[in-house]
């Protein structure tokens, strides 16, 4: 890899550009697999509110923070992280679960 010359700043390094890029993808591709996840979890919460199911599953919510848990670590991340990053998306669930909740 090069070293940037005196004369380069970040906005013209080739090789941090290249990088850089690489994460605007990798950030364009999460919002739409969010926005996909979204989706089918407010299928699920209607589905809930129609059936008079609760809006949470907490031993389903710690199954899957286990599995996701095992996943970043496999994957190299650290697992604390992505139980951080899980549980914000659950509560985030839980909340739209209730929404739908109150207004059936």
């Amino acid at each position: 890899m090069t070293q940037p010359t005196s004369a380069q700043t970040p906005a013209s390094d080739p090789v941090l550009a290249g990088f850089r890029a690489s994460i605007d993808n990798i950030d364009a591709a999460l919002i739409h697999m969010l926005a996909e996840r979204f989706r089918i979890t407010k299928a699920v919460g209607e589905y809930k509110a129609k059936t008079s199911l609760p809006a949470s599953d907490p031993g389903r919510e710690e199954r899957q923070i286990a599995r996701l848990r095992a996943l970043a670590e496999d994957a190299h991340l650290d697992p604390d992280f992505g139980e951080k990053f899980i549980r914000f998306i659950i509560d985030e669930v839980i909340r739209h679960h209730e929404r739908a909740k109150n207004e059936a």
